[in-house]
C-alpha cells in the first residue's frame, strides 16, 4: 500500500469534501481517502493504481488536483483576489445607484432612466449582470459539476438562487420590450450580482482568517533555510538547498540555520531546536552529534556531514506527521461530515416546497421566487463542516509548536476525559541515561574483565538497559538470543553467559547465593542484572538511572486534575518503590515484562478507566497500543514511531499535561461552533422562508448572503481563540 497527499483545488464547503471523499473511496485501487476542507487536502491511501488515476477520479468528482502538497504558498493568489474584489466592488456600487436611483429620487442618466428609457435600463442591468456572472464563473461551474455528480454543495445552492433570480429577471425584461411596464418591479438583477460578490467577499475573508489557523503548521514547512555553504574540492560554495546531496560537508557559522540533518563532525557550539521540541533552552552540540535542519546555530561555527535531505528530513515527516494529523477524523467530525451531507438537498427540498406553497395560498410569483432564492443563499453547511476541521487544525499547529506531535486527532479528542495515565520508569520518569552504580565480583576476572564480558553481550541488545555499558576491548559473542522479559544470553569462547534480572534465575534453577548484596542494591535504588558463567553466577552490577528534575511536578499537577499516576515497570519491586516515594507515586506495578504490560492496561481498561500509557516506544509499544491513548518519549529525531498517537519530541512531561489542557480547550471550542452552525440555520431559514413576515422581519437574498458568510466567520474567529493557549492563556 502507497500513501500520499494531494492538493484539492474547488472546494468550498463541507458537502464539497464529504461527496469528493465518498466518490473517491467508491473507485477501485483506493483503500482509504481522507479529505480535509481547511487544509484542501486529500490523504489518499492506495494500491495497483497510478497518482493519474486518482487525479482523473477527482476531476470527475467536480474537483482538480493541484498536485502533491509541499507548501502553503498562495500569497499572489489572494492579491489577486483582493484586486478584483476592489474592481467588482466598485461596479456593484455603480449597479446598485443605476437600479435604485429612483427609488431615493436620485440623479438618474436620461439615457438609461427607469422611466424614460426602460429598455436601456434593463439592458444596461443585463450587461452588469453577464459581468457579474462571468466573475462567479467558478462557482457556477462548480454548482453545475457537483449537482451532475450528485454531490450538491453550497455552489449549488448559489447557482440555482443566482441562475434562477437571473432567468425570472430576464422574462422581466422580455415583458418590458413588449411594452408591459409593471415588470420594472420585477426586475432582481442586482440580486445576482449581489450574491455573487458577497460569496465572493465572504469567501476571501474567510480562507484569510482560516489561513491563520494553519500558521504554527506553516512554520513548519518555512523553517528551513533556501541555501546551504557547502565544501567541495576544498573550497566553500552556497548552494541552493536542492543542490545538497547526502554526504556533502556542509558548514554552518553562528547566526545561520541548520541546512539539513546530519551529524557534526568538526566543531562545537549551542543550537535552539525549539520549533521541534519545545523546549526553549538552547542544546550543546560538538563532535558526533546530531544536528537538525531548520535549528538555528547560536555562537560556533561547525562542520557537519548531510545525512538527511528533502522528503527524509525530520521537518519534512514532521509536516508530514502533522498534515495527516488533521486529516484523520475524529467522532465529532464525522457526525457533522453525515450531517452536512445531508444538508443540502434537504435545504433544496425546503425551498422548493416553500416555492410551491407560496403559489398555491396565492402570493405574488415575484415573491415566491424572491423567496426561493433566499432560503438557497442563506442557510450554510459551511459553518457546520468547519466547526470541527478548523480546530483540529489550531490545535495540531498549537501541539507542534510545543514539541508535541499527534498521530491521530482521536487521540486529542480523547484526551480530554483521560482519568489513569501510566508511565514507564525507565526513559520516562527518568533520564533513561543509565550508569553502572557498583560492582560485585564473584569470578576469577578482574572488574574490568568482567565488565568487558558484559559489555560485549550488552552490545548486540536494543534494551534501554544496554547504554549503561561501554567496552574498548569488545569480545566477539556467537549465539547471541534475547530471552524475553528476563535477559540475554551469547558464547563467548567456550563458555555461555547469561545476564538478566532476578527472573534469570529461576529460569536457569540457579539458587540465589548472594542476596545481602542484592538487597544492597536495592536500597540503593539500583536496576540489578546477574552475570552468569555457565550455571555460575560471576557478578551482580547495578545500575542506576536519574529522576527526571521535572517529574515530581509533573505527578503533582496530575493529581490536582483529578488523575492518578502509575508508574508500570519491569524493576524490582523495592526499587521501583524507591523512586515512586520520591516522585510522588502511590500506585506501581513492578516487575512486568514487556510483553504483560499490555495486559495491566487491559484490566485497567476493563475497570473503565480511560488510560494514558507514556513509555518509551520500545520495549513499550505493545502497552502504547492497548491504551486509550499511547504517548512516547522521544529526545531524538526520529518520528516514525508506529505504536504511539502522540510523541513528545522533548524530555518534558509537563507537555502531557499541556496536551490534555488543549484537548479539553479544542472540544469547548467545538461545541461553541456546532451550537453556533446549528444556532444560526435555525434561525435564518424561518425567516428566509418569511414566516417572520405578519411580525415585519423579513430577509432578502442580499443580506442572505452577507448572513451566510457572517456565519462562517463566527466559526472561523472562534476556532482561531485556541491559539490564545500558544501564549499562555486561558481559552473561556
Amino acid at each position: 500500500m502507497k500513501k500520499i497527499i494531494l492538493k484539492i483545488e474547488g472546494m468550498t464547503c463541507s458537502s464539497c469534501s464529504s461527496g469528493l471523499e465518498k466518490y473517491l473511496k467508491k473507485q477501485t485501487g483506493i483503500i482509504e481517502a481522507n479529505v480535509n476542507l481547511v487544509m484542501a487536502i486529500a490523504t489518499i491511501t492506495y494500491e495497483d493504481i497510478k497518482i493519474k488515476d486518482i487525479e482523473k477520479y477527482i476531476k470527475e468528482a467536480g474537483f482538480k488536483s493541484a498536485g502533491e502538497f509541499k507548501d502553503f504558498n498562495s500569497l499572489e493568489q489572494k492579491k489577486s483576489k483582493k484586486k478584483s474584489l476592489i474592481i467588482f466592488g466598485i461596479l456593484l456600487l455603480l449597479l446598485m445607484y443605476i437600479s435604485m436611483a429612483h427609488m431615493f429620487g436620485g440623479w438618474e442618466l436620461p439615457i438609461i432612466s427607469h422611466k424614460k428609457n426602460p429598455v436601456n435600463y434593463g439592458i444596461t442591468l443585463i450587461i452588469f449582470t453577464i459581468i457579474f456572472l462571468w466573475y462567479g464563473l467558478d462557482i457556477i461551474k462548480s454548482g453545475i459539476k457537483n449537482l451532475i455528480h450528485k454531490i450538491p454543495n453550497m455552489d449549488t445552492l448559489v447557482t440555482l438562487g443566482v441562475l434562477s433570480s437571473f432567468l425570472y429577471s430576464v422574462y422581466g425584461f422580455i415583458n418590458i420590450c413588449f411594452g408591459n411596464l409593471q415588470y420594472l418591479g420585477n426586475l432582481y438583477f442586482e440580486s445576482s450580482c449581489m450574491i455573487i460578490y458577497f460569496i465572493k467577499l465572504g469567501r476571501y475573508i474567510e480562507n484569510v482568517s482560516k489561513d491563520k489557523t494553519k500558521d504554527a503548521i506553516k512554520e513548519l514547512v518555512q523553517i528551513t533555510p533556501k541555501n546551504a555553504r557547502v565544501k567541495r574540492e576544498n573550497e566553500e560554495i552556497t548552494v541552493t538547498i536542492d543542490e545538497v546531496n547526502v554526504g556533502d560537508l556542509v558548514i554552518c557559522k553562528p547566526g545561520e540555520k541548520i541546512a539539513v540533518d546530519g551529524t557534526i563532525l568538526e566543531g562545537k557550539t549551542h543550537v535552539d531546536e525549539s520549533f521541534i521540541t519545545g523546549e526553549s533552552k538552547p542544546a550543546l552540540k560538538s563532535t558526533g552529534a546530531k544536528v537538525i535542519a531548520g535549528s538555528i546555530n547560536y555562537d560556533g561555527a561547525i562542520e557537519y556531514k548531510a545525512e538527511k535531505i528533502g522528503k527524509d528530513s525530520t521537518i519534512s515527516e514532521i509536516v508530514k506527521l502533522v498534515v495527516e494529523a488533521t486529516n484523520t477524523k475524529n467522532k465529532i467530525q464525522k457526525i457533522a461530515d453525515k450531517v452536512s451531507s445531508y444538508f443540502v438537498p434537504i435545504l433544496v427540498g425546503i425551498a422548493v416546497i416553500t416555492f410551491v406553497a407560496y403559489l398555491i395560498i396565492g402570493r405574488p410569483f415575484s415573491e415566491a421566487i424572491n423567496t426561493f432564492v433566499t432560503i438557497l443563499v442563506v442557510a450554510c453547511p459551511c459553518a457546520l463542516g468547519l466547526a470541527v476541521p478548523l480546530v483540529v487544525v489550531v490545535s495540531n499547529g498549537l501541539c507542534a509548536s510545543k514539541g508535541i506531535f499527534v498521530r491521530d486527532s482521536q487521540a486529542l479528542e480523547i484526551a480530554k476525559n483521560i482519568d489513569t495515565v501510566v508511565l514507564d520508569k525507565t526513559g520516562t520518569l527518568t533520564y533513561g541515561k543509565l550508569k553502572i552504580h557498583k560492582v560485585y565480583n564473584y569470578s576469577k576476572n578482574s572488574e574490568e574483565e568482567l565488565l568487558n564480558i558484559a559489555s560485549s553481550l550488552e552490545a548486540n541488545s536494543s534494551h534501554p538497559i544496554a547504554t549503561a555499558f561501554k567496552t574498548s576491548n569488545p569480545k566477539k559473542v556467537k549465539e547471541f538470543k534475547n530471552i524475553e522479559g528476563v535477559g540475554i544470553q551469547g558464547k563467548i569462547g567456550n563458555n555461555q553467559y547469561y545476564i538478566g534480572s532476578k527472573k534469570i534465575l529461576e529460569k536457569l534453577q540457579i539458587e540465589e547465593e548472594h542476596n545481602n548484596d542484592y538487597i544492597d542494591l536495592v536500597n540503593n535504588a539500583c536496576s540489578i542484572m546477574y552475570v552468569i558463567e555457565n550455571k555460575t553466577i560471576i557478578g551482580l552490577i547495578g545500575i542506576k538511572d536519574t529522576i527526571r528534575n521535572n517529574a515530581k511536578e509533573f505527578i503533582k499537577n496530575l493529581k490536582s486534575r483529578g488523575i492518578t499516576p502509575i508508574m508500570l515497570t519491569g524493576d524490582n519491586k523495592k526499587t521501583a518503590q524507591i523512586i515512586a516515594n520520591e516522585i510522588g507515586i502511590e500506585n506501581v506495578i513492578s516487575e512486568v515484562m514487556p510483553k504483560n504490560k499490555a495486559n495491566e492496561i487491559k484490566q485497567l481498561l476493563d475497570n473503565n478507566k480511560k488510560v494514558m500509557m507514556v513509555g518509551d516506544g520500545i520495549n513499550d509499544a505493545p502497552a502504547l497500543v492497548q491504551a486509550t491513548v499511547g504517548i512516547s518519549i522521544n529526545e531524538g529525531t526520529d518520528v516514525a514511531m508506529d505504536s504511539s498517537d502522540v510523541i513528545l519530541m522533548n524530555n518534558n512531561l509537563n507537555n502531557i499535561l499541556d496536551f490534555i489542557d488543549i484537548s479539553k480547550a479544542s472540544y469547548k471550542i467545538i461545541k461553541q461552533n456546532l451550537f453556533w452552525a446549528f444556532f444560526y440555520n435555525i434561525c435564518m431559514i424561518p425567516i428566509a422562508m418569511g414566516i417572520l413576515k405578519p411580525i415585519g422581519i423579513t430577509m432578502s437574498p442580499m443580506f442572505g448572503s452577507i448572513a451566510m458568510t457572517f456565519s462562517s466567520l463566527t466559526v472561523v474567529l472562534n476556532s482561531l481563540r485556541l491559539r490564545r493557549k500558544r501564549n499562555g492563556k486561558k481559552v473561556k
